[in-house]
Formats: structure tokens, sequence, C-alpha cells
């Protein structure tokens, strides 16, 4: 909203050509902005959907929010999934996956090596688990089976050349009903919407059996079963996919093809992954309907059958969440049925986003809900309708009046006289355009305005138009001289006028813009004035909202830009590098720290290397969960607090449970971190080492690399009776420790034993002695830009003389 200050340094454009903003430029600069509201909102949209599944896991096993998270991204990374996607499938399998039976039998883990409680991941190619990604992320967009079957439909047919989809739901009765359907005409729709329960339909058959029916044969198939089609022939492949909704419903997805042949083994695996996706978000569209008795639901119907007017009775259908999803047509005159569609059948006691899809996306939507909650009645601009009368076409216009009964709305529709048409279209030009038309006859002195711009301007139409010389005294007083000057050119030479200028009133100052031109009569004598009058305030709001919108982000990354800088100092600080090789108990020891590339934060890797007062040395790589100031000064603690403990005389797995304690006492800050702890008895060459939930330390000796054994050792914060183990492992002349944290080794979405098995594979085809050498290792393992931050400590055993 303008204030005062913002008004007086607005610049008014000189009159004549080139007033209006570049509008091709403006138009870039809102999509540029647009593209980054809908990235805002797509990640909002997704961490909804995070905190429904982390609520399930919550329900389901007991755990706290921060542990149902880390769960899901388990799964996920087990899996090979995305978050989002295993947050779907979450939500699609309610219940708690059972232990196997057999007790040798793998299950996935996580990070810390525990068990990780997930459902059976479905196998699917690197390619198929990158669409399923992508379904995941569209799924968030998908409130109805309409626009359900439309994005699968969009989603399928580009990789399985898939024609149409169709979403089944089982009724009361056993029966079935089409609830949603893409690539199909409404005609066929109506045709196919009931399925009874007899046997011979393939989707029948699907949802029995609990089982896809693959129907790849068309000759075959259709002598097994009654084929949806007009004609069949149409598909010659096709599936159905059942699926099991949460409230006992059955669902089945059906995927029709219009070349034969078999679905390939990559095929069946992106559909069987998309059902498992579909499961979580169909989950969402239960809801509750408002009952109605039988006895009066057949004398409303009575009585709408004999009203001679096109209406309806609607009930509110409202969600688990106590929101108005949709309405339930309780009673229809015929009239009614033609309006909202003919080829969709009766709608009674249909849902009517059933009956029109797109009826959200229109004003009367909006209209019903205000109606509904005490907004009074709510009657729509008119509109065009195409209908027969007397066997011949015609354009008939109508508005739609909505107005409550109680706890139902009345929808009535009101045809139009065609006389009014002519004028109607006027009207919505002008309303649509925020314009309005206005003559000034100047011999006789009249002037005529039509009905928009009294609103534009302000002005009571009882108060009548206002003569052209006087318009400029509307204006704010420092747009009266330009305007003034415009308006006089225009009397006096005939120059057109195209002048913005800005007035004010109820709605404080708006922006306007004048275009007019005269008529002269034979002998050249201004005679009338033709113009129009245009609001241009939510233009220019726009434009100023544009102006603040980037000064707001490029505020907003300096400020992110200094916390960096600022972290990045505490830490350099906390943790200072060496600059050159250090010896420590007879070992020679390199230290690298590379922070991420990607994103603006500083994360919490740290490392320890300190020789103790006996001569045995210490060893320490962590990484503290999260980003920022919060994750440095944890990593300060666990720092400083470990060499401590270690160096008074505490063990390895002692000293890992007292820290332990120390997250849970500052859970507020950061909630996990994992770690090694090793330290070195230079006497026998001993390494004594525990770890919480970190990966091995490697080993390279004779030109052999492999990974210590893990000692069992928990995530430090993830409970509070944490249970760590230690082992030792004698080390020989010549022998080369690597500890790490998981950046060097992790890339998404790969598993981390392929980023292991690179790791070994680069160490051993780099086996340089020199000091330095770390580096090359480094560079031939962070290749691509790196989104997490990198600690190594490198550990050689010198070689004896």
């Amino acid at each position: 909203m303008c204030n005062a200050r913002c008004v007086k340094s607005d610049r008014v454009a000189p009159v004549g050509s080139g007033t209006v903003p570049d509008v091709v430029e403006l138009a870039r600069v809102v999509a540029r902005q647009r593209a980054e509201m809908d990235r805002l909102r797509e990640q909002a949209a997704a961490s909804v959907v995070m905190e429904r599944a982390k609520g399930v896991v919550m329900a389901l096993d007991g755990s706290t929010a921060d542990a149902a998270e880390e769960m899901l991204h388990a799964r996920a990374k087990a899996a090979r999934r995305t978050p989002l996607e295993e947050c779907w499938i979450t939500l699609g399998e309610l219940t708690p996956v059972r232990p196997c039976d057999d007790a040798t039998a793998p299950r996935p883990k996580g990070d810390d090596g525990s068990t990780v409680n997930a459902p059976e991941p479905f196998s699917a190619p690197d390619d198929v688990a990158g669409a399923l990604s992508r379904l995941g992320r569209a799924l968030v967009h998908v409130d109805t089976h309409q626009t359900l079957a439309q994005c699968l439909l969009d989603h399928l047919a580009p990789d399985m050349d898939a024609e149409s989809v169709m979403i089944y739901v089982r009724r009361s009765g056993g029966g079935l009903e089409l609830a949603g359907h893409a690539g199909i005409d409404d005609g066929l729709a109506a045709r196919w919407r009931h399925v009874p329960p007899f046997s011979g339909m393939a989707v029948m058959e699907a949802l029995r059996s609990g089982e896809p029916c693959w129907l790849e044969d068309f000759s075959r198939d259709s002598t097994r079963y009654l084929l949806i089609g007009e004609p069949p022939e149409r598909w010659q492949s096709r599936v159905w996919l059942p699926l099991r909704g949460g409230d006992g419903s059955d669902v089945c997805i059906g995927v029709l093809r219009g070349r034969g042949g078999v679905f390939t083994p990559r095929e069946r695996a992106h559909l069987r992954g998309v059902v498992r996706l579909c499961a979580g978000r169909l989950r969402s569209f239960t809801s509750v309907a408002v009952p109605v008795r039988e006895a009066e639901a057949d004398a409303v119907q009575s009585l709408f059958a004999a009203l001679p007017v096109p209406a309806m009775l609607l009930t509110p259908v409202v969600s688990s969440s106590g929101d108005v999803e949709d309405f339930r047509v309780d009673a229809a005159t015929a009239q009614a049925a033609e309006l909202l569609g003919g080829s969709s059948g009766n709608p009674t006691g249909r849902r009517l986003r059933e009956v029109r899809a797109d009826l959200t996306d229109l004003p009367v939507w909006q209209g019903c809900l205000d109606a509904l909650t005490g907004g009074g009645p709510y009657e729509s601009e008119p509109f065009a309708h195409q209908e027969t009368v007397d066997g011949v076409l015609e354009l008939a216009t109508y508005s739609v009046r909505v107005t409550r009964l109680e706890d139902a709305l009345v929808v009535a529709w009101l045809r139009h006289a065609s006389s009014d048409r002519q004028e109607q279209r006027l009207a919505e030009l002008q309303r649509l355009g925020n314009i309005g038309w206005a003559n000034w006859n100047l011999p006789r002195d009249e002037a005529s305005w039509s009905a928009q711009v009294f609103a534009i301007l302000d002005r009571d139409p009882a108060d009548g138009p206002v003569r052209l010389d006087g318009l400029p005294g509307l204006a704010l007083p420092e747009d009266r001289a330009a305007l003034r000057a415009a308006v006089e050119a225009l009397l006096h030479e005939g120059l057109p006028v195209d002048a913005p200028f800005r007035i004010r009133g109820g709605r404080g100052v708006r922006h306007l813009r004048l275009v007019a031109e005269v008529v002269t009569d034979s002998h050249g004598t201004p005679f009338e004035v033709h113009g129009v009058v245009q609001d241009l305030t939510a233009r220019r709001r726009a434009e100023l909202a544009l102006v603040e919108s980037e000064r707001a982000i490029l505020t907003q990354h300096d400020v992110l830009q200094s916390e960096r800088v600022l972290v990045a100092r505490l830490q350099h600080a906390l943790l200072p590098l060496p600059d050159k090789v250090i010896g420590l108990s007879g070992l020679r020891v390199e230290v690298a720290y590379l922070p991420a590339q990607a994103g603006i934060h500083v994360g919490g890797d740290w490392f320890s290397a300190v020789e103790l007062p006996d001569g045995d040395s210490l060893f320490v790589i962590g990484d503290v969960a999260g980003h920022g100031v919060d994750a440095v000064a944890t990593m300060a603690q666990l720092r400083f607090t470990a060499k401590g403990m270690v160096s008074t005389g505490s063990s390895l797995t002692g000293a890992l449970s007292r820290l332990n304690s120390l997250l849970l006492h500052t859970r507020d800050a950061h909630g996990t971190a994992t770690m090694v702890l090793a330290r070195y008895h230079a006497a026998d060459r001993r390494l004594v080492w525990a770890q919480a939930g970190h990966p091995p330390p490697l080993l390279l000796r004779d030109g052999e690399a492999t990974y210590l054994p893990r000692p069992p050792g928990m995530l430090l914060g993830a409970t509070s009776a944490p249970y760590f183990e230690e082992t030792e492992h004698h080390l020989e002349p010549g022998d080369r420790i690597l500890l790490y944290t998981d950046g060097l080794v992790e890339r998404a979405p790969e598993n981390i034993d392929v980023g292991l098995a690179r790791l070994a594979d680069a160490a051993m085809a780099h086996p340089e002695d020199a000091p330095g050498s770390l580096g090359t290792l480094l560079d031939v393992m962070l290749e691509d830009e790196r989104r997490d931050d990198v600690c190594v400590l490198d550990i050689r055993v010198p070689r004896e003389p």
C-alpha cells in the first residue's frame, strides 16, 4: 500500500509517446518473479507432505519428530529414492512393516548401521527413478481423481506411449465408478462411468486378485474380457493396477496404449513405482459428506423435477481437515443437467467436480463458498452458452445465482433476453480491462460517460460527468499542469492525448490514463471528443512490488553472504588448519578441509589431531548435522570436549557416551553428529578406535586398500541409551590411514557404497608418498561441485630405514 513518502517519489511520465512502461521487459521480469514464486510454492507443498509422513512414522513407531525425519531420509537412501517419494510411499502404507520371517534375510541399513524399518523397495532402473522423482514433485499439486489422471497421462505418455488413463473407485454394493480420466472424451467416460460387479471385466479381476492385470495380446484378451473402448481396438495393450485405500476403499488405475506388445520389465517397474506413489496421494482424497435421508432426498428431487428453470440443490462435502472440498448434487432439474454438460448424464447423487472438473477455476466456485459461509447470495456475471432450440443451435446468455438454504445451497441459472447481449458484452469489456468510454460534445457543452468511468474516477453518477477542461481539476496537484496542457493541445490544435495522471479517492491514490482524440466538422472545427479512461493502478503497484521484491532479494542475499563470512571466520578461529605436514608420535599427518561450493552455509565438519602427554596421539574426525552458526558452535563443543576427555584419561567409548549426553542436553541447537575417535599407541604401533555412525577408516598397505571393520556405535544424539565398542588394529611401516567425512564419498542419488569403492580405487591409483599428495587424491575425488563440506586426515606410518 503506497504511503505519502512513496507518492512524492513517483515520477510522472511526460505527455506523448513513450509514456507507457516497456510492457515486454515488464513481462520478462514478472515471468522471472513468478518462476521464483512457483519454486517456493512447490517447496512449501513438499514440506507439507514431509510433515504428514513424519506424523505417520511418529504415530506408528512412537518416535520424535527429529527421529521420524531421520528415519524417512534413511529409508529413502537405503531404497535409492528421493525423500519426497519416500513420504508418498509412507502415506500410502500406514501399517508398520513386519520383521522378516527369515532372521538372516538382509534389511535396509541406515548411516549408523542400524536396521531401518522401511517398506520393501521396488526395483527400478536409474532413469525410471528420475522419472518417479519428477512425478513425486508433481503429485503435490494434485487434489482430485481427475487431476491425478491428467497428471499420470502427462507423466506416462512420453515414456511408454500411454494414450489414456482411467481411475476407478469401488462404491457401496461392489460396483465401480469412474472417478477420473484423461485421454478419453466425455461421451465415452459417461458410458463407462459405472461398472457393475460381475466377472469378465479386467478391472474387476485386478481388484479381486490384488495384482496387476496385464493385457498385452488384444486378439486373446478380447475373447476373455469385455474391453473398454468404442471401438475396443483403439487400445491394443493396457494394464489395470490395483491399490488399497487406507479407508477400506479400492482404487484401480488403468493405463491404455494404442500400440500393441508387452510391457517391458523396465515399464512394469515404472508402473509399480507410480502406483506406490499414488497410494499416498489418493489417501488425502477421502472425505466426509453431509448425509441426506432418503425420504427427504426423494421429496426434494420431486420438487426440483417440477421446476421450469435450471436449478440444483448442493450439499457441502467436507474433508478431514474441515474444509469444503466439493459439493454433492442432491437434486437437479433436467435443464441444469443440460447446462452442466448433457454428455455427463444425470448429476444427482454425484460430486459436482466429477460433473465439471474445471469448476474450481470459475468464479462461481468461490461464490458458492462465500454464500455457504454467510456472505449473502451470489450472482455471477452473465456468460454465453450454446444450446439447441427447436433443432437449431443458438447462443444464449445466462447468469448464475447461489442462495444458502440452511446447510445447503440452491443454485439457479437465469436466462437473459437477447437484447441485453450487446450491452452486456460492452460492460464486460470495460470491467475486464478496467477501462471506460467518455464523449464530450463541444458546441452543446454536453458530456456522457460509461458507468465504468464513474467507478474509475470514484465519482457519484448522480453528480454527472465533468467537462473536458475540468478534468485536470480531479488530478493530484503535481499532475494538473501536464494534464491541462495536454487537454488544451487537444482542443486548440487537435493533437491526440495519451496522458497519465493520478487521483486521490476513497481507495487511496490511483494511477490513471486518459486517451482521447478530437472529431472535427466539415470546416475543421473541433466538434466532439471521444476518449477512454483506464485504471493502471494494479500495473503500477506491480511495478513497485517488483522493485521492492528485487531489493528484498538482494538484501537477503547480502545478509546470508555476511552470515557465511562470519561463520567461516568463526570456524577458522575454532578449527585452525596447519599449513604443512605435521609430525605426531612418529607419524606424518596431513590435514585438508574444503567447504561446500553449493549453497551459502558453512557446515559442521571438523577434526582434531594432537599428541597426548604420554606420547600417544589422538585423532578425531566428525560431522555435525546442519549448517551455520549453530553447527559451528556444536562442532566446537564436541571438539574441545572430546580432546579434554581423552587427555584426562577417559576411554574412547566413555568419551562417546558423554558426548552423546552433551548433545541430548543441547538438542535445540543440533540434534545429531557422527564421529570417529582413534588413539595411536606409539610404543607398539597400535591404533585403538571407536565410532558413532561414521564411515570407517581406509587402510592402504602394500598396494591394497581395505576399510577397517567398524565396531558397533550409534549416531550421537539419537538415543539416551547408546552403545559403543572399540577395536584395535596393528599398523606397520608404510601404512596409510585415511579418516574422512561423508562429503568426500557421497554423491546424490547414488548409494554410499559406490563412493566408498571410488575412494579406495583413487587411493590405490595415487600412492604418492611425498608431502602434498593428499591434494592429488582430493582432485580426483572431487571433480564436480561440492554440495557438502569435506574434511580429511591423512595419517602415514614412515617406512623404517
